[in-house]
């Protein structure tokens, strides 16, 4: 299951936009380190489901589809709170950037209101600069990732002298355990500006260690607290200098799942609106609640910016895309006869053989060719899948 860090400093909402992400119930509290250790849970992304398109009714098993969307299951790790000097081992430093690691994509939620310091603690609205949290963030992971490539450097290249030893192959070794591949390293060093590793200064370290981090695990930043009166000009400016900026109120997306969950509005993550079913239920408090959810930020932003957050992380940051497989292209079914059973993220750029080893490694290896099921025509085995084909995969025996 494709894995998602959300991180940033104590006290930005982290825990919130776990919570409003994964219906989970992780503690919340206004003080470092609430979150000890990384709580892990099930999130979803949502994609168009062909069922409607099909005219069928599907029988999700790895997912859920709720009137035409399919909701499709990744990992959510939520991180300890990351304090200024994490890569020296200060607050919970190396635990915090290990656990990081196990993901393909960080979620960065930082205070957009301003209303925290660089350590979290609650300051005057506005007083802060949450630019300051997105540069102290990166640079506590590059300075982290910098001290792991450049431990021993020297040893290392006399070795990769003397026994002729591939470059990319031997940073691949010193970053074991951080889920980087090879491939993302070639990619990395090919974009360096000093290709002569023997001579490679504390500059060109931090140079590499910025292109792994861009390739391999890219990040989305949240602005949370966005509906807070001093957050939009904050968000104007982050905007300005970071390319995958989304502004989100887990607070509100919060109370709008909890009001759906007991019958009060209509209502499903990622919606620009909700529906009252039950007003005379809700109190003066309440419905003044909707309400400035409603002004502050749906008809502001089009969303808490949860859903949005997660989508983006998914189908943006790492390009995938979904794909059904099926045995049986004629009825779109399992060999049980469940239809449209499982929703598979794939690499965008995959084949029908890299679906097939993405079900199972055993199908995989027993993969003869591919048929899509939309036109009954056998595909090549070099066919680009495209966002919501739906395979049937034949192998042999």
């Amino acid at each position: 299951m494709l894995q998602i860090a959300v991180t940033g400093k104590p006290n930005v909402g982290k825990s919130s936009f776990f919570n409003s992400a994964t219906s989970s119930t992780v503690e919340m509290a206004n003080y470092p380190f609430t979150t000890i250790d990384a709580n892990k849970a099930v999130a979803h992304v949502i994609s168009d489901c062909p069922c409607k398109e099909l005219d069928v009714t599907c029988n999700p098993r790895n997912s859920i589809c709720i009137d035409g969307k399919r909701l499709l299951p990744i990992e959510l790790i939520d991180v300890a709170g990351l304090v200024p000097g994490a890569h020296e081992g200060k607050g919970l430093g190396n635990k915090f950037l290990d656990d990081l690691m196990q993901a393909k994509v960080f979620i960065h939620v930082i205070d957009a209101s301003g209303s925290t310091d660089i350590e979290g603690q609650p300051v005057e609205a506005g007083s802060h600069d949450p630019l300051e949290d997105i540069e102290f963030l990166e640079e506590e992971i590059v300075m982290w990732m910098y001290g792991i490539l450049s431990r021993n450097w020297i040893r290392l290249v006399r070795k990769i002298e003397a026994e002729k030893l591939d470059i990319a192959k031997v940073i691949f070794d010193q970053l074991s355990g951080t889920g980087i591949s090879l491939e993302d390293i070639i990619e990395a060093k090919r974009h360096m500006s000093n290709q002569e590793y023997n001579k490679w200064e504390k500059e060109d370290f931090i140079e590499l260690t910025r292109n792994i981090l861009d390739i391999a695990k890219p990040m989305l930043i949240v602005a949370n607290k966005a509906d807070l009166p001093t957050a939009a000009e904050n968000i104007k400016k982050i905007k300005e200098k970071y390319p995958n900026v989304i502004p989100a109120s887990a607070e509100s997306e919060i109370a709008l799942v909890r009001a759906s969950e007991a019958g009060l509005i209509s209502y499903v993550s990622g919606d620009s609106s909700f529906e009252i079913l039950k007003e005379k239920k809700l109190s003066t408090n309440q419905l003044k609640a909707l309400n400035y959810i409603k002004t502050n930020i749906l008809d502001v932003y089009g969303s808490t910016g949860i859903q949005k957050a997660l989508n983006e992380g998914i189908f943006g940051l790492l390009n995938r895309i979904v794909v059904y497989p099926v045995q049986d292209e004629h009825k779109y079914t399992d060999q049980k006869g469940n239809i449209l059973p499982d929703g598979i993220l794939v690499p965008k750029g995959a084949n029908p053989r890299d679906l097939a080893y993405l079900v199972h490694s055993d199908i995989g290896d027993k993969f003869m060719h591919a048929v899509d099921a939309r036109t009954n025509m056998r595909v090549a085995s070099d066919y680009e899948l495209k966002d919501r084909d739906i395979i049937s995969i034949i192998t042999k025996g």
